[in-house]
């Protein structure tokens, strides 16, 4: 909280440029860069999708998303780490073992898995979305085996294989005392969605992996203690509004605040790093996408020319602003 309270002020030094029309000093002050600030993080964003979208092949994609049960979901908030790395390993791994089986593809498949806890309104709900080639190398690494049908996997079939491997996980580190045993014979929430090339699917996962849940422009009102934001509904698409008072909010927030150094963003099959000989050698079977990258961030060693805002002329450049000491360390994903 007190990175994102620091973020683009005096706190965190910047530089001072000089309108010689206007006669005016202004301050470009600069971002605290936490993983966690909603003002930040665009140009890592960016540099993440045009490093994903070199792996995507020209295939068939599909957006996967493994969602815990509502019931599992306060043993999620309690043990953190545990279970969100439970969560990622498992859904991961049902998933490779249908497509790995002759019956449904027979081979290694590339996947990009993205842990995402909130919902649209903020409330907490841990889920994975995988984005996966239709598609797979077979066990030789010689021949590329094209999907049979329109579809994946059969999405009851991936939900069974996902929950009984999260339940043998959960054993293995002692956490099933006290779960009910219904949940394990309900039926879990998978879901496989066709997404085309995966450029777009890409696009939408690539501002929540810099970035927590809620942007400013969402943010309507702050008044008489109260914070006021809007979001689309999933369903009906309309746009809602929520009124929270400031204590509430800030609950909600922190909610979504990963563990120290856990890794949200994980590869798999033929998209992991030590497979990357593998992908070369799907990418020569079947070719990969046409490349529609992120724009391009050119990196100077000093600060670019700032416009002045009150009469748009190009200002002079003056000197840096000195940083005030804070208690904190900004953290990237």
């Amino acid at each position: 909280m007190a990175a994102i309270e620091c973020c683009r002020t005096a706190a965190l030094g910047g530089h001072v440029y000089h309108c010689s029309k206007c006669k005016r000093d202004c301050y470009s002050y600069h971002s605290c860069k936490s993983r966690y600030c909603p003002q930040c993080q665009n140009e890592q964003a960016d540099q993440w999708l045009t490093k994903q979208e070199q792996l995507l092949l020209n295939v068939p994609h599909f957006l996967v998303t493994f969602t815990l049960p509502a019931e599992l979901r306060p043993l999620a908030r309690s043990r953190q780490k545990t279970v969100y790395n439970i969560l990622m390993r498992t859904s991961a791994q049902a998933l490779l073992d249908l497509t790995e089986n002759r019956k449904y593809l027979g081979g290694m498949v590339g996947i990009i898995s993205v842990l995402q806890t909130w919902t649209r309104d903020f409330r907490f709900h841990p889920h994975v979305h995988m984005l996966v080639g239709g598609g797979c190398l077979s066990e030789d690494g010689q021949n590329w085996i094209s999907l049979r049908s329109p579809y994946l996997v059969p999405q009851i079939a991936l939900a069974r294989v996902f929950a009984g491997k999260f339940r043998h996980e959960l054993k293995k580190a002692h956490l099933l005392k006290g779960i009910p045993a219904r949940i394990w014979k309900q039926s879990w929430v998978v879901d496989v969605l066709a997404v085309g090339s995966g450029q777009t699917a890409l696009r939408y996962l690539a501002p929540y992996i810099f970035r927590v849940a809620i942007s400013n422009r969402r943010i309507l009102k702050l008044q008489d203690g109260k914070v006021t934001f809007q979001f689309k509904d999933s369903r009906s698409k309309e746009e809602k509004i929520v009124v929270l008072p400031a204590e509430q909010f800030i609950h909600r927030f922190l909610q979504h605040v990963l563990p120290h150094r856990f890794i949200k963003v994980r590869t798999y099959g033929l998209f992991s790093p030590r497979r990357r000989h593998l992908l070369q050698k799907a990418k020569g079977l079947v070719g990969v996408v046409v490349e529609k990258t992120a724009k391009q961030q050119v990196v100077s060693a000093y600060p670019q020319t700032l416009a002045c805002p009150h009469c748009k002329t190009p200002m002079e450049y003056i000197g840096k602003l000195p940083r005030i000491k804070v208690a904190w360390t900004g953290r990237s994903p």
